[in-house]
């Protein structure tokens, strides 16, 4: 009998959230409005940040951010191997090179002591990624910004409530993109934001994620009256929309409550764990706040009979969601085909990208469910031992 699944995520959405979208349907407007500009400024004053610009994903917020930084067609953008393909994609579509740097093995986030030996006359910016919530060393990457006149965004789809040395992530870079994608620590569905502190780049920024047009319907159809719109640059159709934030005008005053909840769930998992032969855990640094967005371990298959895929699979058969937090993209045949990277060039991402799993970690697990996770994890573990 396969046992019933527990799933690798479950997102908490309460009634608030669904009066909340009733409410907006009810409304007759739909679209970007009132209650995107009230989450926008919610979020805002959650970060930090003089300016934060609701968007339909986190992808747009870091594609945006390289067209106002003028990265363009054979320029350079330094990054990580170890992200989802948005981070790159991005790039690529600005006829521009992602230019990887090998990751940390305790946090698999950029190696900041090797980025400056990879910065050129092509390169434009730096593109951080906070991997599972983890902030990146911003002191090094700011440093080196400075020094070589580049722009840092910083890909934070993972990172809502991290802070590092005290300041929160989002209002330390030039440009910070979050997600609210279905499985994030809050969410719109889909839906992403982008912060920043310069007021020229955040009106620029509004006038591109909504084709380039001086007026949004909202204000074409104030009170005020009709207002004609006038194209003021070829934009894009990036914009969030009421129905999304009307999630979110909920979801981000919850935010910390189910950081509190996901701390507990990792700390059973790291006591289950941090003694098991079979286990990496990755090892946060002092003095930041992490997000954790994942429970990510490294499987030391050297230390088993099978591989990771195994493993992920006997644990996905006995009733536990799991996912893999990612596969090197410099092993990926877009990259190896057009930008010519082979195995061999990045060691620690590769190792480790053999090795991952993430597990369960939301704020809708149960102690129950925790203790399910950890008894079935280690009871692969141990029947897969050399």
């Amino acid at each position: 009998m396969t046992p019933e699944l527990l799933p690798f995520h479950q997102a908490s959405i309460g009634e608030e959230e669904v009066k909340e979208i009733i409410q907006t349907l009810n409304s007759g407007w739909l679209t970007t409005g009132q209650k995107t500009r009230l989450f926008e400024k919610t979020f805002a004053d959650y970060i930090g940040c003089k300016h934060a610009i609701g968007l339909n994903s986190c992808t747009s917020g870091l594609h945006l951010s390289l067209v106002v930084s003028g990265v363009s067609s054979g320029d350079e953008v330094i990054t990580s191997p170890i992200t989802f393909p948005a981070t790159t994609n991005v790039i690529v579509h600005q006829n521009a090179k992602p230019v990887f740097v090998d990751v940390e093995p305790e946090t698999l986030n950029i190696n900041c002591s090797e980025i400056e030996s990879k910065i050129n006359d092509s390169t434009k910016a730096i593109l951080p990624v906070h991997f599972a919530g983890h902030p990146c060393d911003m002191d090094t990457i700011i440093s080196l910004a400075q020094k070589h006149n580049l722009t840092v965004i910083e890909d934070a789809a993972h990172a809502l409530e991290s802070k590092y040395h005290g300041n929160k992530i989002g209002a330390i870079g030039n440009f910070t993109a979050f997600s609210f994608y279905a499985t994030k620590n809050i969410t719109t569905g889909e839906g992403g934001m982008l912060t920043t502190n310069d007021d020229h780049y955040a009106d620029k920024l509004r006038i591109l994620s909504l084709h380039g047009i001086s007026k949004n319907a909202w204000k074409r159809y104030g009170k005020e009256g009709f207002q004609h719109w006038e194209l003021l640059m070829p934009g894009y159709k990036y914009n969030m929309f009421d129905v999304q934030a009307s999630l979110g005008i909920h979801q981000i005053k919850k935010v910390e409550s189910f950081l509190n909840r996901r701390v507990q769930i990792v700390k059973k998992y790291n006591d289950a764990f941090e003694k098991t032969e079979e286990i990496q855990l990755l090892k946060p640094e002092s003095n930041i706040k992490h997000a954790h967005h994942l429970y990510v371990i490294v499987i030391k298959t050297e230390n088993l009979k099978v591989s990771r895929d195994k493993v992920l699979n006997e644990i996905q058969k006995r009733g536990i969601g799991v996912a893999v937090h990612f596969r090197s993209l410099h092993l990926q045949p877009f990259f190896k085909q057009h930008f010519n990277y082979k195995k061999g060039m990045f060691p620690q991402a590769e190792y480790l990208s053999d090795r991952v799993i993430s597990l369960p970690l939301y704020p809708k697990m149960t102690d129950e469910d925790v203790s399910r996770v950890i008894e079935t994890v280690l009871g692969v573990l141990h029947s897969f031992r050399q």
